[in-house]
């Protein structure tokens, strides 16, 4: 899933990453009863953007279906990983 959201500085992105996973997941329960074992998986990746992004990074959410059928999710989240210097342990990407 992709999201682009705007946080006020008082509040952490663990903090909205738990209120989003936490409201959805009570909203799918409560909607979906047979997703009765719907799960968030633990983690999450989070990047920030600057304003002059938001047009872009919306055209490339709204076209995110298409996007992945060229170069899944993994392999692009790696690319940025690796773009960026971001140390990660491929066990703990899907």
């Amino acid at each position: 899933m992709h999201l682009l959201v705007s946080l006020s500085s008082t509040i952490t992105i663990a903090k909205a990453i738990q209120y989003i996973k936490g409201g959805s997941s009570k909203w799918i329960h409560e909607t979906y009863t047979n997703l009765k074992d719907f799960a968030w998986q633990e983690g999450y990746g989070a990047f920030s953007i600057s304003v002059s992004q938001v047009d872009k990074t919306t055209r490339y959410i709204m076209n995110q279906e298409d996007h992945h059928r060229k170069k899944t999710f993994r392999e692009e989240f790696i690319e940025i990983l690796k773009y960026h210097g971001i140390e990660f342990d491929e066990r703990y990407l899907l």
